[in-house]
């Protein structure tokens, strides 16, 4: 008895801490900091939109941005001709580039149509 005893008060608390310690960082990299680098990423996106981007909200409306309020981020939106919308800037989900009419990089040599632009990364996964 008195062998187990010294054995269990001569262990180190950090080694029963370590696992945990271990699993700590492990969910900081794998969870926090993707998500956080998203966040950022969302929120430049958000920053940079100016009149006349084509954008597409959170909730998958294509429009044009026609005008930003700044002081209060609300952002109008021209989603078709004559009619406009009033979002909240947060409510940007990706900018869209748009081809020129002369622009040798569209598809198929088709013009005024554009790509959408994901500045967020793939999420999906191959089965």
């Amino acid at each position: 008895m008195f062998i187990a005893q010294q054995t269990t008060q001569g262990s180190n608390p950090l080694v029963a801490l370590l696992p945990l310690l271990l699993l700590g960082f492990v969910f900081y990299f794998l969870m926090i900091r993707p998500q956080q680098r998203r966040s950022r990423q969302q929120q430049q996106l958000i920053r940079s939109i100016e009149v006349g981007d084509e954008v597409v909200t959170g909730g998958g409306i294509f429009g044009r941005v026609v005008d930003i309020d700044d002081d209060e981020d609300i952002v109008t939106l021209e989603i078709a001709d004559g009619v406009e919308i009033h979002i909240l800037r947060a409510g940007i989900g990706r900018r869209i580039e748009s081809y020129d009419d002369d622009d040798e990089d569209a598809p198929d040599g088709r013009s005024g149509h554009g790509n959408v632009v994901d500045d967020q990364p793939d999420q999906t996964k191959e089965l």
